[in-house]
C-alpha cells in the first residue's frame, strides 16, 4: 500500500480484550514485518507465528495490559500496549508505560501511529493516569520524531541500552504529563512535579 493522498483509507484504533484468529494472523504478519525492518519492540529475528500467538494471548491475560491494535482498511497492520503498575505499587499508580508500540512498514504514512498513540492517552486518562512513560532505542529515528513531536519529553539516555547486530545502543527515555477529564489538573496533582 501507498499513501496515495487520492485514495480514501479507513483507519481505526481498538483496545482488545480477544483476537479474533483472522486478528492474531494479521498481528504476527505485522510483527514480523516490523521485526525485519528494526523496530519489532526487542525482537530482531523474525519469530515463528507459534511463538508470537503465544507472545500475544500471553498479553491479554496480564490484568495490567491493554492491548490496543491498529487497523489499515480493516486489517491489524500495528499495536502497543498501555501497562498500568501492580495495585501493590500505590505510589507509582498515577502512571503507565506505553511499549511495544509499532506500525508494520507496509502500513506506515496514512497517521496510524499518531491516531494509536493517542488513543492510548485516551484511554490513560480516563483511567486518571497523568503521566505516560516510553523508552525507545537511540536507532529508531521514525519513532523518536513521533513521540517527540507528539509532546514526549525526553529526560534520560541510557548509553547500553540494547545490544543489536554485535552492537551496544543507547535508548532514549521519555513521558508526557497528561490531563485526565475530571478533577484536578495533573499540574495540581503531581505537586512539586517540575517537568521541562
Amino acid at each position: 500500500m501507498s499513501a496515495d493522498p487520492s485514495v480514501v483509507h479507513q483507519l481505526a484504533i481498538e483496545r482488545v480484550d480477544n483476537l479474533e484468529p483472522q486478528d492474531l494472523a494479521d498481528l504476527c504478519e505485522a510483527t514480523n514485518a516490523a521485526i525485519a525492518e528494526g523496530g519489532g519492540f526487542g525482537w530482531l529475528e523474525a519469530q515463528s507465528r507459534a511463538a508470537l500467538e503465544r507472545h500475544f494471548r500471553g498479553v491479554l491475560l496480564v490484568p495490567e495490559r491493554e492491548l490496543f491494535i491498529a487497523r489499515l482498511d480493516g486489517e491489524v497492520a500495528g499495536s502497543a500496549q498501555m501497562v498500568r503498575p501492580p495495585r501493590n505499587n500505590e505510589a507509582q499508580g498515577f502512571s503507565a508505560q506505553l511499549t511495544h508500540a509499532f506500525i508494520a512498514p507496509y502500513a506506515r504514512g496514512f497517521g496510524l501511529a499518531r491516531l494509536l498513540i493517542r488513543k492510548i492517552e485516551e484511554r490513560a486518562a480516563g483511567l486518571g493516569i497523568r503521566v505516560l512513560n516510553l523508552d525507545v532505542r537511540a536507532t529508531q529515528k521514525t519513532a523518536i520524531a513521533l513521540f517527540e513531536g507528539l509532546g514526549y519529553v525526553r529526560w534520560g539516555t541510557h548509553p547500553a541500552y540494547a545490544r543489536v547486530n554485535g552492537e551496544t545502543v543507547a535508548g532514549y527515555h521519555y513521558y508526557r504529563v497528561i490531563e485526565v477529564p475530571h478533577g484536578r489538573s495533573s499540574a495540581e496533582a503531581l505537586g512539586d512535579f517540575k517537568g521541562d
